[in-house]
């Protein structure tokens, strides 16, 4: 069976960077879109970031663009955010899934489910 799982969340302060890891296991990732979303407390699910893993093509919502950096490492099935000058309003918890198509402009259904979520806080 085809799974995600997500790593990496930890407490940080202002300014400073992360890289949260998304591994898959029970298939192959390398025809795959992967996306990343996020969810604070109180507020809807956020798509901030997916990759086609066959031409690397990626999205970034403007909340994050210029910030953070998505990769994949097909031999290893894991995806990567590289999350730099984090801010308090990147707190939430993140997200990885499999997404339906991934382009420069956006993505969409459908998504998978992901794993359990990885916290990140952004505090000082």
């Amino acid at each position: 069976q085809f799974r995600l799982a997500e790593s990496g969340g930890d407490l940080v302060e202002p300014g400073r960077s992360l890289r949260l890891s998304c591994s898959a296991s029970g298939g192959s990732v390398d025809l795959m879109s992967m996306g990343w979303f996020r969810q604070a407390p109180g507020k809807e699910r956020e798509e901030i970031s997916c990759i086609y893993n066959v031409n690397n093509n990626t999205y970034y919502s403007p909340s994050v663009k210029g910030r953070f950096t998505i990769s994949t490492d097909v031999a290893r099935g894991t995806m990567y955010l590289q999350m730099n000058s984090l801010k308090p309003e990147d707190t939430a918890v993140y997200y990885c899934a499999s997404v339906g198509l991934c382009w420069e402009g956006g993505m969409r259904p459908p998504f998978g489910s992901g794993g359990q979520g990885t916290q990140v806080t952004v505090s000082s």
